[in-house]
């Protein structure tokens, strides 16, 4: 049993794809997972990729990730990791593969000095928020997201 948590490569895209899918599904989300390999490879592994991954192998397979990017705290003055998604395969879990994710994630913030490292859970997914309380994630309910996407954007966009 080894577990190996290594940076995504190119030819790792179409797996990202897959497993984004396999997320979409999970959140009952899978209407709005629209990335393709050829928006993966050309976001991750373009020549200023502005978004990273991570890739989880069990025995030598490609078995989870961690999709990230950095964020900016004006509070703070600091940088931080936005986790934009995290993904176990269902068979695999319970093996501290999600937590082997985290923990890679938190190293970095920890070694770069990083002030954040935060990610949204739907309020639903009650084995994912009880994993997290237990890594000692605090849920951030006084926020509510907000966003803008296909004609309301298009709308602002043009005033």
């Amino acid at each position: 049993m080894s577990l190996a948590i290594r940076p995504a490569v190119i030819g790792d895209a179409e797996t990202i794809v897959e497993f984004v899918l396999a997320l979409a599904r999970y959140e009952k989300l899978e209407h709005e997972a629209k990335a393709s390999k050829a928006d993966i490879g050309r976001d991750l592994f373009g020549p200023e990729p502005k978004v990273f991954c991570e890739i989880a192998e069990w025995e030598g397979k490609p078995v989870g990730f961690a999709l990230w990017f950095y964020t900016y705290s004006t509070f703070q003055g600091r940088h931080g990791i936005w986790l934009e998604d995290l993904f176990v395969d269902p068979a695999m879990r319970g093996k501290g593969i999600g937590k082997a994710l985290l923990v890679d994630l938190a190293r970095r913030c920890v070694r770069a000095g990083l002030g954040r490292f935060e990610w949204w859970v739907l309020a639903w997914n009650k084995p994912s928020i009880d994993f997290y309380r237990a890594q000692g994630g605090v849920m951030q309910d006084e926020w509510t997201k907000v966003r803008l996407e296909g004609e309301a954007l298009a709308a602002l966009g043009a005033a």
